[in-house]
């Protein structure tokens, strides 16, 4: 029973993070969205994707420099 219950507890963790993707998918169905309005949201992650990488290759290029990237 305690295995049920933490695959219903996972299901409805998915279910309510997954609220408002299901909320701009049915406006977007309802009207004549254009393509970029569309895909905001993956502009959105896109962006961020960027963001994060750069501050990763600078946070690397630095222990590098350093000679630190190795030490455990």
């Amino acid at each position: 029973m305690l295995g049920l219950n933490i695959f219903r507890l996972i299901g409805d963790l998915f279910g309510m993070l997954f609220k408002p993707f299901e909320w701009i998918r049915l406006t977007l169905a309802k009207g004549d969205a254009g393509w970029w309005t569309s895909n905001a949201i993956n502009w959105v992650f896109l962006l961020i994707l960027i963001l994060l990488l750069g501050y990763w290759m600078s946070q690397a290029l630095k222990f590098k420099r350093e000679g630190t990237e190795d030490r455990a």
